[in-house]
């Protein structure tokens, strides 16, 4: 087997590297879509997971905030289960289930620990905007305000909303944690309805106004103040100052009565309100969570077994890309391969080389290509072989004769009288139409015929030509037929016509030529009544050196050049020519030209010059069948 060409070896190669970029791609998009998918599903999961564990958190402080006891969160935590679907437990430090949501036969502590709920230590990761103290603002204890104060309160700040309101300013009556209402208004709005008597509390941002305490709210605040002292009398002298008492706001906070607090006034206000709230807000517990549908999933993750099966599932289509890229560059090479000895072969001269492909893709249609230009050539160089031999058949005769009797006169056996001259110059003449026909040929297909263009009355050129064989020769012509032409290589395409039409003529009998107008045509026949030709044979009657009788000699007929001059000429005046014979009965030769609507036969402007090679010759070429 012959060495593989590099082309060969680069078309495996590329249908190779195609393949295994194809899968590689194909196995890094289903990972990446999977990895891509898996990652949303957790952070998905993962953030419900978050919202529900810090709402859950929330209502459990909340609880927590505002009971003394774990008694009643039972029913808080039901509600949650029911809202986030997970279950939820509650324990003490000591982990003794205080309550839960879910199996009462599981172990406490079963779930996942998620914070620990304490209203006096938050968390501030679960519970955003907690105060720096960390207490839930939700823990009010003593300064909780009973129905009889709230309903109060609430009156008189529907009342100074109503005021600021009417005054056509904004006022929003705002409930704090503990029962407080209050008024949230602009500060023209605090001083209009001051006028009126009515007391307006003001907004968070302004805290600093001084509020009229209920009962409750004066206790309470009394009893911080006492712990506060005690905290502040613990305190060395720079961190005393000169002490301070808290004071309350609107908003339910808590800042220094004096103008300047003391540096541990934060400090002693935390440990007071803490140990305040205490007797008042359930004890810290842990809470816990659990998925219940948790058990029935499967664990999110990529275990060792299944990244080795994943593995080993891109490297079978690995392979198999390969075996099937493997199988494509053969299917695509062997006809190539075909195609390349076919080519070697007409290469080295072997004009009947084929390519064989039984290939229905795209190489299917290079192959009937390559095959209709072997053809091509092969018909071509058949030509070429047979122009040869009767180009030389042709010249032998003529060249023969003169020589023979050239050598006659030489050796003194032939006098060079002048019929002997007049008979060596017909042969000449023989050689000369010969050669120029060769030579108009070889223009015609070069593209260098030289055509001059004229109105031309084309019936003139027929009658002209009758006229010059008035015995053997008939034109019927009605009327002019202008067309555009040139009138000598007219003359050359029917003198060619009439003198083959002769030749085959029986004695006595006429060729006739005939010219109409068909529409946009000038329609020209030139017929005889001879033998004619078989209808086998009339695809052939314009090629060159054909001859319907093989072993007709120049004796009997001409050249073989003259119906492809003529075929030559019409189509150089953008016409046609075509043949219809009866055998035994008529042959006629029919050249459709078109008409020219001008009839003054003036010039139509300078020649046109389609071909530039000599002028045709020969008027009245025998021409043979």
């Amino acid at each position: 087997m012959p060495a593989e060409t590099p082309w060969r070896r680069g078309i495996r190669v590329r249908v190779l590297a195609a393949g295994v970029l194809v899968a590689a791609c194909a196995i890094a998009a289903t990972a990446w879509l999977a990895v891509t998918s898996t990652t949303g599903a957790i952070q998905k999961e993962q953030g419900e997971t978050a919202a529900a564990t810090a709402l859950s958190y929330r209502t459990v402080v909340g609880y927590a905030a505002a009971h003394a006891d774990w008694a009643g969160v039972g029913a808080t935590l039901a509600g949650l289960r029911s809202t986030t679907g997970l279950d939820f437990e509650l324990t003490t430090t000591a982990t003794r289930r205080l309550a839960t949501s879910g199996d009462p036969a599981r172990p406490p502590g079963a779930g996942k620990l998620v914070a620990v709920v304490d209203p006096l230590a938050v968390d501030a990761g679960l519970l955003p905007g907690a105060p720096p103290d960390r207490i839930d603002p939700r823990a009010t204890g003593p300064f909780t305000l009973p129905a009889g104060e709230r309903a109060d309160l609430r009156g008189r700040a529907d009342a100074e909303a109503a005021c600021a309101r009417a005054a056509g300013f904004r006022a929003e009556v705002v409930t704090t944690p503990s029962g407080r209402a209050y008024v949230d208004a602009d500060q023209e709005a605090r001083r209009r309805c001051d006028r009126l008597g009515v007391e307006v509390t003001g907004r968070p941002s302004g805290d600093e106004v001084a509020l009229q305490l209920t009962a409750t709210e004066t206790a309470a605040l009394g009893d911080l103040n006492v712990r506060m002292a005690t905290c502040l009398d613990g305190l060395g002298p720079a961190d005393r100052g000169s002490g301070s008492k808290a004071r309350l706001t609107a908003s339910g906070a808590f800042v220094p009565a004096a103008s300047v607090g003391s540096p541990g006034f934060t400090t002693c206000l935390a440990q007071s309100r803490h140990s305040q709230l205490t007797p008042y807000v359930a004890p810290a517990a842990l809470l816990f969570v659990a998925d219940p549908a948790a058990a029935a999933t499967p664990p999110v993750g990529l275990p060792a077994a299944g990244a080795i099966r994943i593995v080993v599932a891109a490297s079978a289509v690995l392979v198999l890309t390969i075996v099937v890229g493997l199988v494509l560059a053969g299917r695509v090479l062997r006809p190539l391969r075909v195609l390349t000895e076919a080519a070697n072969r007409m290469r080295r001269g072997d004009h009947s080389a084929r390519a064989d492909v039984a290939a229905r893709w795209e190489i299917a249609d290079v192959a009937r290509a390559f095959n209709a230009m072997a053809d091509q050539v092969e018909r071509t160089e058949k030509q070429r072989i047979e122009l040869v031999s009767d180009v030389s058949h042709e010249l032998r005769t003529p060249v023969g004769t003169l020589r023979g009797w050239l050598i006659a006169t030489q050796d003194g056996l032939a006098d060079l009288d002048p019929e002997l001259v007049e008979s060596l110059l017909e042969e000449t003449d023989v050689l000369r139409h010969l050669v120029d026909d060769l030579q108009d040929l070889a223009a015609a297909d070069a593209g260098e015929l030289r055509i001059s263009f004229d109105t031309v009355d084309v019936g003139e050129v027929l009658a002209q030509i009758a006229a010059t064989r008035p015995d053997t020769v008939v034109a019927e012509v009605p009327g002019p037929l202008w067309v555009r032409g040139d009138r000598v290589r007219l003359r050359q395409l029917f003198g060619n016509l009439v003198a083959n039409a002769l030749r085959y003529s029986p004695p006595g009998d006429r060729v006739v030529l005939r010219g109409t107008r068909r529409g946009d045509f000038a329609e020209l026949t030139v017929t005889d009544h001879g033998p004619g030709i078989a209808a086998e044979d009339l695809p052939h009657v314009f090629d060159r050196f054909w001859r319907a009788d093989k072993s007709r000699s120049r004796a009997t007929g001409g050249s073989g050049l003259g119906l492809a001059i003529v075929k030559h000429l019409a189509e150089a005046h953008g016409g046609t020519v075509g043949v219809h014979s009866e055998p035994g009965v008529a042959t006629t030769f029919r050249v459709s030209l078109r008409f020219e609507p001008s009839e003054r036969g003036e010039d139509l402007g300078q020649p046109v010059v389609q071909h530039r090679r000599g002028d045709l010759a020969g008027d009245g070429e025998e021409l043979g069948r």
